[in-house]
């Protein structure tokens, strides 16, 4: 007979620990269930950005309206971005653009072009082309300004106006791009100026980067994308190669905002002509910036006495001309109004202002800077330093003439003697006594 096999009892604790951890496997999910924090799961919100009613025709200019971004968080308006298509139309390269113009009016296109490039694209080479083709774009369109310093500031005087955030956005004064970059900037600006096409964004005239949505972007056709940035054309007629057909106006404005980055902002001072024949061969003579830095402190002047903003100076023999706009930057450092009058002979160096005609006549440098109306200017007495252009000359003030004395004219040999025995007439006397003046009808002699 086989034995039967009987279980031993579970121990009383033993089942209530295996009973408190099933009641815990229940509970706790179910806990976690209920006090989980509520996601929100909403939609991309629609920017207020209104589709293009209609094109502008041929006969119309199409309007040029600044920056305005719709309230979007970055994902928002990338989903926006993302769900306008680009547009199956041709997209032809744009002509060759060849700048033209006297040596300092090319240099401050350059360097307005290169300051456009680092500051809107970064310092990335294929982006900066992007944007100098942009520009160069918009310089022969008839709804911008016709040169380059036009196009890249337009509006740049209100914060809500400007084409190009950097020129309002107060970017210019808070850094500045490396001494490398710089130059890759301008490189790509002159190949830019002189032929070079950057054929992907064809006839653009705006783009935006792909995490913002600017107001005009939907009313133009989408033509092509280059990292995070998208570039857009006019739709119909303003967006084809034939509207682009205004010419250059070869007289660049001065931009006071780069006179510390560019020396062809600050008077057309550090530039020189290049090889006869080649217009496009000007450059930098040094970094005022790099020789300004370079200064001493030792070697920086006093101000006068009772205004810390004008400087009177002598200049040290052994510095070169071009080196003088260096030293006053140097001197005024960062005031946002400065006078700085220097002359080469210590003896006609006032000890105040305002200097008398032979001082001002003597004076061989001044600069003068005033941010508040946006100004910079810093010129030569080109009796004394030859220039390259007379934009950097000081104008020279006419001296009086003092008036010449009359004087009456000596009797000639050819003059009549008087005759004896005929009288003349007295001259009529006033009631004083005196002669009367005589009168162009009694002027001449008569006999009676």
């Amino acid at each position: 007979m086989t034995p039967r096999l009987t279980s031993a009892p579970v121990p009383v604790w033993l089942r209530l620990v295996l009973g408190l951890l099933a009641l815990a496997a229940l509970v706790v999910p179910a806990l976690l269930v209920l006090n989980a924090p509520k996601i929100v799961h909403r939609p991309h919100r629609v920017p207020p950005v209104a589709l293009p009613k209609r094109v502008v025709p041929k006969e119309e200019l199409p309007p040029v309206e600044p920056v305005a971004i719709a309230d979007l968080s970055p994902d928002d308006a990338r989903a926006f971005n993302a769900s306008i298509p680009f547009s199956t139309d041709p997209n032809p390269a744009a002509r060759p653009f060849h700048l033209v113009g006297a040596a300092d009016s090319q240099a401050r296109a350059l360097d307005c072009l290169a300051a456009a490039e680092i500051y809107e694209a970064g310092d990335d080479a294929l982006g900066e082309r992007a944007v100098a083709q942009v520009i160069l774009n918009r310089v022969r369109h008839p709804a911008f300004p016709k040169t380059v310093c036009g196009v890249v500031f337009q509006g740049s005087e209100r914060s809500t106006g400007c084409q190009f955030t950097f020129s309002c956005d107060g970017a210019l004064a808070r850094w500045s791009p490396t001494p490398v970059a710089w130059a890759r900037a301008r490189e790509i600006a002159k190949m830019a100026l002189h032929g070079a096409v950057f054929r992907p964004v064809g006839h653009a005239t705006h783009y935006h980067t792909d995490w913002v949505v600017p107001y005009w972007s939907a009313s133009l056709d989408k033509i092509t994308a280059l990292h995070t940035h998208l570039f857009f054309r006019w739709a119909g007629w303003w967006g084809t190669p034939p509207a682009f057909n205004r010419g250059y106006v070869a007289d660049e404005p001065n931009i006071p905002q780069l006179a510390k980055l560019s020396p062809a902002h600050l008077g057309g001072a550090t530039e020189a002509a290049g090889p006869a024949g080649d217009p496009g061969a000007t450059g930098l003579l040094f970094d005022v910036n790099k020789a300004a830095g370079a200064i001493p402190a030792s070697a920086v002047p006093a101000a006068v006495a009772g205004d810390q903003n004008v400087f009177l100076v002598t200049l040290p023999d052994d510095m070169v001309p071009d080196l003088y706009p260096a030293l006053a930057l140097r001197t005024c450092g960062n005031r946002p109004y400065c006078k700085f009058m220097a002359w080469l002979d210590s003896s006609k160096k006032p000890a105040r202002l305002p200097p008398t005609g032979d001082q001002a006549a003597a004076m061989s440098f001044s600069y003068l800077r005033d941010e508040k109306v946006q100004y910079v200017k810093a010129l030569w007495n080109c009796e004394q330093f030859r220039r390259p252009s007379p934009a950097q000359c000081m104008r020279r003030q006419p001296q009086p003439v003092p008036a010449a004395t009359p004087t009456p004219a000596p009797a000639t040999a050819t003059d009549p003697a008087p005759l004896d025995g005929v009288r003349r007439k007295a001259p009529a006397q006033n009631k004083a006594g005196a002669a009367a003046p005589a009168t162009p009808a009694s002027s001449t002699p008569g006999s009676d």
